[in-house]
């Protein structure tokens, strides 16, 4: 079982990769090797439970399976670099009450769910 980031060498990855990005994971920047490129969270998803190797992901993704053991946690003393998320309305007009009603539920569920370093800007 990985202890450090840089044992994850030793095991292949379900890398999801967007358009323009790579397999490192930063702060210790660890780049893995991994025989499963993927461009959405579904398919990290399906790599894992069909035990083609590890990957990153957020716990709600895998609520069942960390729950029921099919799959586990590893690394849990490591974290992330944090990553930004915004909502972003259009300029020159009031955003639609759905759209700030939207957002503001998204902000409160990661907000239950331990993201709290929100601030919201200009309304």
């Amino acid at each position: 079982m990985p202890q450090t980031p840089a044992d994850l060498l030793a095991h292949q990855a379900i890398v999801y990769q967007q358009r323009d990005g790579g397999a490192a994971w930063a702060e210790t920047t660890v780049t893995v090797s991994g025989r499963v490129r993927v461009s959405a969270n579904e398919g990290v998803r399906e790599g894992v439970l069909a035990g083609l190797g590890f990957a990153i992901a957020h716990e709600w993704a895998f609520a069942p399976e960390l729950k029921s053991g099919a799959v586990m946690s590893v690394l849990d003393d490591w974290s992330l670099p944090p990553v930004d998320l915004w909502a972003v309305f259009p300029t020159g007009r009031q955003a639609s009450a759905k759209a700030r009603a939207f957002a503001s539920f998204v902000e409160s569920q990661m907000s239950m769910i331990g993201f709290s370093a929100f601030a919201s800007k200009g309304e």
